[in-house]
């Protein structure tokens, strides 16, 4: 299991068999100190109750299909629980650690600006 940070939801246009009506969620992969470990990713919900901002731990690969109620559906990660604290040993936090970095706000991962389509070269009057 690994922590995980909710940073947006994601509609899909089509579902495979056993997957509709469960949530996909853009979460950020965080390390022990809640910093960013890795990019971000899809998880689907298993627990059907996380949102934005909440922060998370999900299975990966076999335990991710095994999550979720039909059994064995086709993911790769899966949200099992939301965290309500989190607290590190004395002995994980050593002198010279500190504080765990705060989140730093992430870039949007579409643009909402459009670019227009490059325009084809002309046929020189053939037609």
């Amino acid at each position: 299991m690994q922590f995980a940070r909710v940073i947006g939801t994601l509609v899909p246009c089509r579902v495979a068999d056993g997957l509709a009506g469960v949530p996909m969620l853009w979460v950020q992969p965080l390390d022990q100190h809640l910093v960013p470990a890795g990019r971000p990713l899809v998880c689907a919900d298993g627990t059907r109750m996380a949102g934005p901002g909440e922060l998370v731990y999900f299975v990966a690969s076999r335990e991710a299909a095994l999550a979720l109620d039909p059994w064995f559906v086709p993911v790769d990660h899966a949200i099992v629980g939301i965290v309500d604290t989190h607290a590190l040993d004395a002995d994980e936090t050593g002198p010279g650690r500190g504080e765990p970095a705060p989140l730093a706000p992430l870039a949007p991962l579409v643009s909402s600006e459009t670019t227009p389509a490059p325009r084809r070269p002309g046929r020189g009057g053939r037609r």
